[in-house]
């Protein structure tokens, strides 16, 4: 697992409680228009359907509330930044859960008004360092909601891609802290000055090893868009591709991230 990096940045608690609902509201408002025939739907998740992974949404917020039920640990052993890191692994029983839940909980909407009712109620009393007992590795409540961003954030763009026409919108906040997280940790992976990344408005990152750039122009760079990124970062879009499409550019011998890419899965 990659280490954290010495300087990690910071992230509002107010401001990522408040995203975490915002995008929730966003992709639940979304789910309320999708008849039977568009949940039916496949989507770039293997064998998931939409409502395989509408579902899905509804579970990567309760593991907040689930998590705030349980007892709380001694100590927070998992940094923000190894996070990302510490994802691999539970695909099977993830998907598992997934049909399970899909299945038995035909209303949708019912699913996410509880899933929201229920984190309103578990984050009115619970301070931001309370620590959770994630499967993961134990965290601060904190640094899990800020992992909650990305959740939100890959799965919302999940769904936009499965159903043609839908446009769920990205709250700002939300979609930033997902960008900066997910540029940090390549930086984490890849610590270095050679090479920048820019990922406009929100992360510019320098990673990979090599000579430091200390003026002018970095002879590396790297530039997106905050979804490209974070469908590289994720792996639903391979770096070759990217560059073929004119969705990246790349400039530079140690520019090509290929190697490191994906973050997570």
């Amino acid at each position: 697992m990659p280490p954290a990096k010495k300087r990690t940045r910071t992230y509002d608690p107010a401001k990522i409680r408040a995203a975490v609902f915002a995008q929730f509201g966003n992709v639940r408002e979304a789910v309320r228009t999708l008849g039977g025939d568009r949940l039916a739907l496949p989507t770039r998740l293997g064998d998931w359907t939409v409502r395989d992974l509408a579902a899905h949404i509804t579970m990567a917020v309760e593991t907040v509330s689930r998590n705030l039920d349980r007892e709380e640990p001694d100590k927070a052993e998992l940094a923000l930044l190894d996070w990302p890191f510490a994802t691999s692994g539970r695909s099977d029983d993830i998907a598992a859960d997934t049909r399970e839940l899909a299945r038995a909980n035909p209303d949708l909407d019912a699913l996410y008004a509880r899933t929201e009712r229920r984190l309103t109620e578990r984050l009115a009393a619970a301070p931001d360092t309370r620590r959770l007992a994630a499967r993961t590795g134990s965290m601060t409540l904190a640094d899990y909601l800020v992992t909650r961003t990305v959740e939100l954030v890959v799965h919302t763009d999940d769904l936009n891609a499965a159903v043609p026409g839908l446009d769920v919108p990205y709250d700002r906040q939300a979609l930033a802290a997902c960008t900066r997280l997910l540029a940090d940790a390549l930086a984490a992976k890849a610590p270095g000055a050679s090479t920048e990344v820019r990922v406009p408005p929100y992360a510019v990152v320098q990673c990979v090893e090599g000579p430091r750039h200390t003026r002018g122009t970095p002879p590396n760079v790297v530039e997106t868009d905050p979804l490209t990124w974070i469908r590289l970062a994720t792996g639903r879009t391979e770096w070759r591709a990217a560059l073929a499409d004119a969705e990246v550019s790349a400039s530079g011998e140690r520019s090509d991230l290929g190697g490191l890419l994906p973050l997570m899965r």
